[in-house]
């Protein structure tokens, strides 16, 4: 059942972990190196890869005997770092450009649909009907496009600082996202356990 509550909650986690205005000085970098990309394009592989992860992920988790409450805590715990990323501006995971072109990679891969973004996509199933979940991926593909698209004009518009202070600002709300969703289904597992 469509609600707007999870949505704005699913979305609001999504635009985090992709973090696109966080990335907006490494898409300038790419550009101004003369890396040429498609906005389209990148937009369409990254939801392809969010949806086939989304479906075919639980899949692979229950071959591996994997719970989708151990997967949540597991998210919150690269969330945790990715959080920590963002609000100190270190750098953990190691982005490393490979062939295939600036618009599958690093664009749409792993800049939007990244290793943090695909696990937090399978931990949101614990907390989130699957509709919503869904809605509020393409919510944010479509921002992902718009950011693509309009890199120049975003470039004149917001300066340095600002998109730091975003980073930072989604960085401890992230932060707070990762720390909810590791005490619930924490809680849920210590309860399974004891059998209460």
């Amino acid at each position: 059942m469509v609600d707007l509550k999870e949505i704005f909650g699913a979305f609001l986690v999504l635009f985090a972990i992709i973090d696109i205005t966080g990335s907006i000085p490494i898409f300038l970098s790419l550009k101004h190196s003369g890396n040429k990309f498609s906005p389209w394009q990148a937009a369409l592989v990254s939801l392809v890869i969010f949806v086939l992860f989304f479906f075919l992920g639980d899949a692979a988790l229950q071959l591996f005997g994997v719970d989708i409450q151990s997967f949540a805590v597991a998210g919150s715990i690269v969330l945790f770092i990715m959080a920590f990323e963002m609000i100190l501006g270190v750098e953990i995971f190691k982005n490393e450009p490979g062939g295939g072109g600036s618009t599958v990679v690093p664009i749409a891969f792993p800049l939007i649909a990244g290793p943090g973004a695909l696990t937090t996509i399978i931990s949101l199933r614990a907390e989130y009907a699957d509709v919503n979940i869904l809605i509020a991926l393409a919510i944010n593909i479509v921002i992902d496009f718009l950011v693509l698209h309009y890199i120049d004009r975003l470039e004149r518009l917001l300066g340095g600082s600002l998109i730091s202070i975003l980073r930072k600002f989604f960085g401890v709300i992230l932060l707070a996202i990762g720390v909810k969703l590791l005490t619930t289904n924490l809680g849920t597992m210590i309860q399974a356990l004891t059998g209460q």
